[in-house]
């Protein structure tokens, strides 16, 4: 029987409520689970890490998420977090599912794409000054990074049954780093000759995610743009507590909610745990349980189609627990239920 070790990382604000949250559902899955076992490692990072050790991520945190076959991480404000995950771990690959959910106020229902976000260079990878009046961030891409980020997009279209990859960029602008990126991309695409590749520009790819999100399969993107795009995604599937994102480099996996720590709603129990449950959903088909995974989206789809149970921000008076514990006792219904 496999054995799966969780690090369980709430981090900031909201992360601690939909993390807390999500883990009734982890709780369900562990105690119904057929063909392995499940661990957690309650881990911390941010806020809480700095009170007890002095440092937002301390070095028994690391050594937690190389025990750990993955991880499941909330959301952080804390300087030095995100970095800590990424660089300590080469988080190289940043995925993001932009897919449409019934019973959500989805502008495009029938959006189901994904971004692959480069995650470690572009225009977030640090270097920059200001000198004498002027200000600099540089958009660095290397030919090793941008090579394993189109492998990745690539592989995982094939892998996940997509049949096209789309490179976003500004080629005709950024000639040093967006040109010869593209150029690259249509050269690789020959070792996946079942899988269209062409290419958009970034402003005209927003413009398709919102008007026809449905010309879209994998979307390959430098690092700020996905961040961007992925917000856009976000909004045209009915808001950003319906994405999820996985952090994916070599050996290691951070999942988490693309939203942010939002500090005025935390520890109140009022926001939509939807995209930690599907960060979730991620970190299960990571580990190759994706029959688990389904269970997870299934039991989300049927709360949220029913409609009984909806947080604030889903225009219902549930709170944050109680849409979980709805989604976790779907799951167990659906154990119980006759094959």
């Amino acid at each position: 029987m496999k054995e799966y070790k969780i690090g369980i990382i709430p981090g900031d604000g909201i992360g601690r409520d939909v993390i807390r949250a999500t883990q009734i559902v982890l709780d369900t899955i562990a105690s119904t689970a057929r063909g392995y076992t499940l661990e957690f490692l309650p881990l911390d990072a941010g806020e809480a890490a700095i009170e007890k050790q002095g440092k937002a991520f301390p070095q028994e945190t690391v050594d937690g998420i190389n025990k750990a076959d993955a991880v499941l991480f909330g959301a952080s404000h804390t300087p030095g977090v995100i970095p800590g995950f990424k660089n300590t771990f080469d988080l190289y690959a940043n995925v993001r599912p932009i897919k449409a959910l019934p019973g959500t106020d989805a502008i495009q229902p029938n959006t189901d794409f994904v971004i692959v976000r480069e995650n470690s260079e572009g225009l977030f990878s640090g270097v920059g000054w200001i000198d004498r009046g002027y200000h600099v961030d540089c958009r660095v891409f290397t030919t090793k990074g941008m090579e394993r980020i189109i492998r990745f997009a690539f592989e995982y279209a094939e892998r996940e049954g997509r049949s096209k990859v789309t490179f976003t960029h500004k080629a005709h602008v950024l000639k040093n780093t967006d040109e010869p990126m593209r150029k690259l991309f249509y050269e690789m695409a020959n070792d996946y000759p079942k899988i269209e590749a062409n290419d958009l520009t970034v402003d005209h790819c927003g413009m398709e995610i919102v008007m026809h999100p449905e010309r879209l399969d994998v979307v390959l993107t430098e690092n700020s743009n996905g961040d961007i795009l992925s917000d856009v995604g976000a909004g045209v599937i009915g808001g950003i507590g319906f994405a999820a994102g996985g952090n994916i480099g070599y050996s290691k996996a951070v999942f988490e909610p693309i939203h942010g720590t939002a500090p005025k709603y935390a520890e109140k129990d009022i926001v939509n745990p939807s995209a930690a449950i599907l960060a979730a959903k991620m970190m299960f088909e990571y580990l190759g349980e994706r029959d688990t995974g389904s269970r997870i989206l299934q039991a989300l789809k049927d709360v949220l189609t029913e409609g009984n149970v909806r947080t604030h921000h889903m225009g219902g008076t549930a709170s944050t627990t109680a849409f979980a514990q709805a989604v976790a006792q779907r799951i167990q219904e659906s154990e119980a239920a006759p094959s």
